[in-house]
């Protein structure tokens, strides 16, 4: 593992943001403040981001115990928490092999949490941006066997990458590299009818990053375009708290404004 590069606490990432919400401790002021001023003006926030740690480990129990999955590239995966892909995974199947890849230099700090792997798996860690399809892929190569299903995992991942470059050619760099049968895993932020109340949050979360990192918020027709090619696996692109919710699923209100997915590649 290459040498931890400098990052700079001065300014929010979205990953230790993250951190902040679901109740860790790997978070910095500028960190807390961006999550804060969300916080603010969507309480629900907390809940939804939490919903998504549900998601993550309802899609890795169905890919592993159901599907038969046993390759997982999670990218984006952020810091570590509870139920990490490779405890989900490993737990039901302990010859599983996950790769994580993020671009945070905090996340590559606490890389060795990740690490820790049954013995009859793997778990490895990249670092580098989701943009960089060609680092990603050659590296976790050295632990994924391409010519097999490799589910990938890209969770409130995508609301990074902007328009301007592109997103969906972004995923098919990734999908035309798994071999027929792999997965397609997102969930992701949404916007709906020009709420205001979202595009100011995601306004706030912008000004935050200080411009290294912006979030585009999409409507869910736009989100479902990124399974263009795939055969989506049922209920399909639905509210994240309605894909496949277990019986410890807490009853909301209202749905999250933030949608899931699973696709399989013929």
């Amino acid at each position: 593992m290459s040498e931890t590069p400098p990052f700079d606490i001065s300014v929010a990432h979205p990953a230790r943001i993250y951190d902040y919400w679901l109740g860790g401790k790997d978070n910095f002021a500028a960190d807390r403040a961006a999550g804060d001023k969300v916080i603010e003006l969507r309480p629900e926030i907390v809940h939804g981001v939490r919903a998504n740690r549900r998601f993550l480990g309802r899609a890795v129990t169905y890919l592993a115990a159901e599907a038969g999955v046993r390759q997982f590239l999670d990218i984006g995966t952020g810091l570590p928490s509870a139920n990490n892909t490779h405890e989900v995974a490993q737990e039901i199947a302990p010859d599983a092999r996950i790769v994580y890849a993020d671009n945070d230099p905090i996340v590559l700090a606490h890389a060795r949490a990740l690490l820790t792997s049954t013995p009859g798996g793997k778990t490895a860690y990249v670092s580098a941006d989701l943009r960089d399809a060609g680092t990603i892929l050659r590296e976790a190569g050295t632990t994924l066997d391409f010519t097999q299903p490799v589910a990938l995992m890209l969770l409130m991942t995508l609301q990074y990458i902007p328009d301007s470059d592109d997103p969906r050619a972004l995923l098919r760099s990734y999908t035309d590299a798994l071999a027929p049968g792999s997965y397609l895993v997102i969930s992701d932020t949404v916007i709906q009818n020009g709420d205001p109340v979202l595009t100011e949050s995601a306004r706030r979360m912008n000004e935050s990053m200080g411009g290294k990192t912006t979030q585009t918020r999409r409507a869910p027709e736009a989100i479902a375009r990124f399974f263009d090619g795939l055969a989506l696996i049922e209920p399909g692109l639905v509210s994240l708290n309605r894909w496949r919710p277990g019986p410890d699923e807490p009853a909301l209100g209202k749905d999250i404004p933030a949608v899931a997915a699973i696709g399989r590649k013929p």
